[in-house]
């Protein structure tokens, strides 16, 4: 399945948070953009050094006007534990369950291994896609893209 293009409507869904809160994407249509950023896989070497740049600019990337929510296909548990131990305070999601379903629904999840690609779609009010970009598993995003995308829907 083709990753989810510019214009598109972004898929809804519902999952846990690390705090074992449900957290539903449609929830924040009207109200706030939302920068949805898969990745493979929490503890991971690449995955920690991303979410640390957005943790230690985190202005950047989520404000009154813009939600981050950072997905895996790790357990809510595991996803807390790195929360913790990683100072996060923002949400990581859990697609555990069914496993990759929403990785899937956005066309970022590699089947073959099991995981999410890095891809990343910045959702508007309205909850259309303004930003789409995917990465292959090793590769480190470039988060000026995001900042850009981001300026430019709070435009």
């Amino acid at each position: 399945m083709a990753e989810i293009q510019v214009g598109a409507e972004a898929p809804d869904f519902t999952t846990k948070d690390q705090n074992n809160q449900e957290v539903t994407l449609s929830s924040f249509r009207g109200d706030k953009n939302v920068l949805l950023v898969f990745y493979p896989f929490a503890f991971s070497g690449v995955c920690t050094g991303e979410l640390c740049q957005v943790r230690d600019d985190l202005p950047s990337f989520q404000s009154d006007d813009v939600q981050i929510l950072a997905m895996s296909i790790d357990h809510p548990f595991a996803l807390k534990a790195w929360a913790t131990q990683e100072g996060y305070e923002f949400p990581l999601l859990s697609d555990f369950w069914q496993h990759g379903a929403i990785a899937q629904q956005y066309g970022v999840f590699n089947d073959k291994a099991g995981f999410a690609l890095r891809g990343t779609f910045l959702i508007d009010k309205q909850g259309v896609v303004q930003y789409a970009g995917v990465n292959g598993p090793g590769d480190a995003r470039d988060q000026g893209e995001w900042k850009a995308a981001i300026a430019k829907v709070a435009a």
